[in-house]
């Protein structure tokens, strides 16, 4: 199945798929219309999605501000979770984060997600932090982890957002 999964940039063509992939996930789930901002006008957010054979099984994004980044939330379609894809969201998000100059990058997981803090730890990542009571729905506690071992950034990177300065 991992051959299969190609990582690339969200579009608005893509919501359908992730917000139902994000009702399934999480019990206080976004909406399309938080998806569409994110992709429309948020300046600092950048999405990505997992498409096997056409069909979009998962999906991951982050906030950027100069250096800093933040996870914002990763999801993996239940029919699909166990085959790696996860980490490939996690992999490709953070390369491209980097690409845009992050130096590290930051998030929120539940303390009960044993699963996904084994993945962030196996991926470099550090808890350095607790956010009490921060998940609504039941009230448990956030650990706050960091990454600060980013891949090297592709200096032939460029997207439409990119900012070139004329020398």
């Amino acid at each position: 199945m991992k051959n299969e999964v190609i990582i690339r940039r969200m579009t608005l063509q893509d919501l359908d798929a992730v917000v139902d992939i994000e009702q399934k996930t999480f019990p206080r789930p976004w909406t399309r219309e938080n998806y569409q901002y994110e992709i429309e006008q948020n300046v600092a957010a950048r999405y990505l999605v997992a498409e096997n054979r056409g069909n979009v099984v998962g999906y991951a994004g982050a906030w950027i501000i100069i250096d800093e980044s933040h996870i914002t939330n990763i999801a993996v379609d239940p029919q699909h979770r166990g085959q790696g894809i996860g980490r490939l969201l996690i992999t490709g998000l953070l390369q491209y984060l980097s690409n845009l100059g992050a130096a590290y990058s930051t998030l929120e997981v539940r303390e009960s997600n044993e699963t996904a803090i084994a993945l962030y730890k196996s991926l470099g990542f550090i808890c350095v932090g607790r956010r009490k009571k921060y998940y609504e729905d039941n009230r448990e506690d956030a650990l706050i982890m960091v990454c600060d071992s980013l891949p090297e950034a592709d200096p032939e990177f460029t997207e439409p957002e990119t900012i070139h300065e004329d020398n």
